[in-house]
């Protein structure tokens, strides 16, 4: 009987989706040592998005209304749906890549979100996630470079794209969202694609910040005050004025983005306070715009 259950456990372990072929323009791209995940991610990242993640967006997006009550302002324009999107949100807790992704597929994209590589490695719920487009970001480490390549890919044939720009979730004292780093940017300089700003509030009350019993507590509180996720959507960034590679315009493009993800989440915070501030949140990091005030000038 033990044997069965290791070899239950390991089969769990092990198990995944089979992914699409890799597309021949793309074996020219792979190097020696790179990692098995990161031809899998290629190969997922040319091809069109999973039937079954469609499947679950179309018919169980009805699961993260039961935490909150979802309330979604803002369009993206058809003819901006049909072609590859960069999709810019800030990141406020655990949760919130199910509201964001939720929020998208009613506004008609299907995004394809970056994760960390850690989701992405959990049994089951990794292999899922990485089938139906998620990207795996490994910060401050050699992988982060594979990541880009994905998005790149993601990209140009035509996906739609959630990513941080914070590259984590934002620890601002005041809960604005932090400058972070001028990867994202540069991305949507070199493939020159549109930067769809998200803004969002709400999602933090659902799970606490701390990896503890936490978790499962402000889930159950959400189930019975179901707290109002708001998610805004704005217009595209304007940066047809920058150039990838020109000095300063990366950081140009950086805080351009902040800005916009900033100004849309001005009114959803003024809708309404959090009803639980979580104590379990470090303060550490810095607000792009602290208070929420973003100069007219933006360079």
């Amino acid at each position: 009987m033990s044997a069965l259950s290791e070899r239950l456990r390991t089969g769990l372990r092990e198990w995944r989706p089979t992914p699409p072929p890799l597309p021949d323009h793309l074996e020219a791209i792979l190097r020696d040592g790179d990692p098995e995940w990161f031809v899998r991610e290629l190969a997922i990242a040319a091809a069109p998005p999973w039937w079954f993640w469609r499947f679950v967006l179309r018919n169980f997006s009805w699961l993260v209304d039961l935490f909150g009550r979802v309330e979604i302002t803002g369009t993206i324009p058809e003819e901006l749906r049909r072609g590859p999107l960069l999709l810019a949100a800030n990141h406020v807790g655990d949760f919130d890549p199910f509201l964001v992704a939720v929020a998208l597929h009613r506004l008609g994209v299907v995004p394809r979100i970056m994760a960390t590589g850690g989701i992405i490695s959990a049994p089951v719920a990794g292999p899922l996630l990485e089938r139906a487009g998620g990207i795996r970001v490994q910060r401050g480490t050699e992988d982060a470079r594979h990541a880009a390549r994905v998005t790149e890919v993601a990209l140009v044939h035509g996906g739609h794209v959630v990513a941080y720009p914070e590259g984590r979730v934002g620890l601002a004292p005041d809960g604005w969202p932090e400058r972070g780093r001028t990867g994202m940017a540069r991305l949507a300089l070199g493939v020159r694609v549109p930067v769809i700003p998200v803004s969002q509030w709400g999602a933090q009350e659902v799970l606490q910040y701390g990896n503890d019993w936490g978790k499962l507590r402000t889930l159950a509180r959400s189930l019975v005050q179901r707290p109002v996720l708001r998610v805004h959507v704005g217009p595209p960034v304007f940066m047809e004025d920058l150039e990838v590679g020109r000095v300063g315009d990366a950081n140009r493009a950086r805080m351009r983005i902040a800005a916009a993800i900033t100004r849309g989440l001005v009114p959803l915070r003024a809708a309404g306070r959090p009803l639980h501030p979580d104590p379990t949140r470090p303060t550490t990091g810095a607000a792009a715009f602290p208070g929420g005030v973003v100069p007219e000038d933006i360079p």
